[in-house]
């Protein structure tokens, strides 16, 4: 019964899940390791990043001045002991990542080059041009293929763990070109399924960004931690959410409003457009409000005016932004303004682990969008997140590899459970021959519920009706219906359970945005305003029931820094 067998399975192709099976590969050339990703590696999401990846490399910078710049990012809600950690090692990454192959940009004197991001007090964020997700990821997949002991599986989507007292024995995945469902047997599971964001209409996430990772845990067992914490980007495009990368305000881009005035001196003044991409997405929707905004709140913009950085310096850091503003919108960058607005962008909750990456299941890890470590507590920093992948993808790799050397072959009553579960889920797929609700539509219904009610800013009564919706909208979820009966690269089976998982993930949004009462980092209670670390110093831990989430508390890892009133 067993159709596959790994030492360590790894659920996710992009740079997380890559660096993982690295790592894993170094330690032990006899350990069978296994990446299965429903798209190929290389359309994973981690191409789209663009910016850069930060670590204090430079003599001007230092462990300490990145680990308060993050701690302060995070509105003190980022553990402590993980973001030293994350600061000491990621410099080794970004430099092993150079020692790979990956092309990064380079100053005159051979130096790696730098750039400003938002919340960072000095320059720290490496770049390959403005298309280093790209470039990053192709340096971990050519690496990747060095080692034989590391097979893909491309083209899969795992539909449930198979859990055993409360311990990974490996997943049911789908075979998407045969459509037939096989139970992969693990000694260690790695989840690297990145985030959340199409559970939102505007979104800078590609369509595989379901959240559907994050989900496979949740009904496992393993906690969603701090997941009313959504950021949203300030510069997408208007209406479609596609980005523009904080690299061109890193390169000195400016946010004018319909006055032309450079509006974030009255919110952010010392930093201007270098501020926090929490803060600086509210000074957006505020402009908006205020009616100095072109448009209305729900689909105005402002301008981010790059003309004054000219030609030469545009073509050689920004690239892609003049490619896609010209392709996208037909605005030449250089001759005018780019119209942009917030977009839901990252996920800063996800599976909870610890500092190793481990979840309370045992034999679990999980790293990368999906995990919530927690770094990025309330708020990331720009660029924080591609080193957050290679830093926390190697620990994964080697964490699960130690723990897979120590277990023994499954056994016989992991195969009756994983034939449970396939029975299970191919009686679901016969039932929607049979339903009546269609699931573009309830798509439609759960991502206009979040834009409204569940943005950048929030409310008792907004949310409370997101979540009326989302119940209205899992109940109508049980009566599915899809068309095609074939079972070759079936996209509505695909897309019916990815549904499953995105209304699992924006309940417990939702449900922990409520029982927050108050406004720290990107979530922001205009009924609660100010932050309140008496009562909510805390990570919210979602538990997975039937009846919805049920939310608790676990104390913020607290080392030298004291949270004090976060001004820039």
């Amino acid at each position: 019964m067993i159709d596959y067998s790994f030492d360590i399975l790894i659920i996710g192709g992009g740079a997380a899940g890559l660096r993982a099976s690295i790592a894993a590969a170094e330690h032990s050339k006899d350990l069978r390791i296994g990446i299965i990703s429903k798209v190929y590696p290389m359309r994973s999401h981690t191409v789209a990043a663009e910016g850069g990846a930060a670590a204090a490399l430079r003599d001007d910078d230092n462990f300490d001045l990145h680990a308060l710049d993050t701690i302060k990012g995070s509105d003190y809600l980022a553990d402590q002991d993980v973001v030293e950690m994350f600061v000491q090692e990621a410099p080794k990454e970004v430099i092993q990542l150079d020692h790979w192959g990956c092309p990064w940009s380079r100053d005159e004197d051979g130096k790696l080059s730098v750039r400003a991001f938002g919340g960072m007090s000095v320059k720290r964020t490496h770049l390959a041009s403005d298309k280093t997700g790209f470039h990053l990821l192709h340096t971990l997949f050519q690496t990747s293929l060095q080692y034989p002991n590391i097979s893909r599986y491309d083209e899969w989507f795992v539909t449930s763990l198979v859990v055993d007292n409360n311990k990974i024995n490996g997943v049911i995945a789908l075979e998407l070109h045969t459509g037939q469902l096989k139970f992969i047997a693990t000694k260690s599971l790695i989840l690297a399924t990145g985030g959340a964001g199409r559970i939102f209409a505007v979104t800078s996430n590609g369509a595989i960004n379901t959240g559907s990772g994050m989900a496979l845990a949740y009904r496992a067992g393993a906690p969603l931690k701090d997941m009313e914490f959504i950021q949203f980007h300030p510069t997408g495009l208007p209406n479609i959410g596609t980005l523009i990368t904080e690299g061109a305000r890193g390169e000195g881009g400016y946010l004018v409003n319909k006055d032309n005035e450079r509006f974030l001196s009255r919110y952010i003044p010392n930093k201007m457009e270098l501020g926090p991409r929490d803060i600086i997405s509210r000074s957006i929707i505020t402009e908006l409000e205020q009616g100095r905004g072109f448009g209305d709140v729900k689909t105005g913009y402002v301008h981010l005016d790059l003309r004054h950085l000219g030609k030469k310096l545009m073509e050689e850091r920004l690239p892609f932004v003049l490619e896609l503003s010209r392709t996208y919108l037909a605005i030449d960058p250089l001759k005018e303004p780019i119209p942009v607005r917030p977009t839901a962008h990252y996920t800063m909750g996800g599976v909870h682990t610890n500092i190793d990456t481990e979840t309370p299941i045992e034999g679990l890890y999980a790293c990368g969008e999906a995990a919530c470590v927690s770094l990025n507590g309330a708020n990331r920093l720009g660029s924080n997140s591609l080193t957050e992948c290679l830093v926390f993808g190697a620990k994964s790799g080697q964490v699960s590899a130690i723990y897979a050397e120590s277990q023994k072959d499954g056994k016989q009553s992991d195969e009756k459970l994983a034939q449970s579960q396939i029975k299970s889920t191919e009686d679901f797929f016969k039932s929607l021959e049979h339903g009546t609700e269609s699931v573009p539509m309830i798509q439609r219904s759960l991502r206009k519920a979040m834009d409204q009610n569940c943005g950048v800013f929030r409310k008792e009564d907004s949310l409370q009706e997101a979540l009326s919706t989302i119940n209205e909208l899992k109940e109508r979820y049980t009566k599915v219906k899809i068309v095609d009966s074939s079972r070759t690269f079936n996209v509505e089976i695909l897309d019916t359970l990815e549904l499953g998982a995105m209304l699992e993930i924006a309940e417990a949004v939702v449900e922990s945005a409520i029982q927050r009462k108050e406004s720290r980092g990107a979530h922001v209670r205009r009924d609660y305003p100010n932050r309140n670390d008496e009562e909510f110093l805390s990570h919210s831990l979602a538990h997975f029931s039937n009846k919805g989430p049920e939310i608790e508390y676990l104390p913020v890892t607290l080392t030298k820094w004291k949270p004090e009133e976060r001004k820039y």
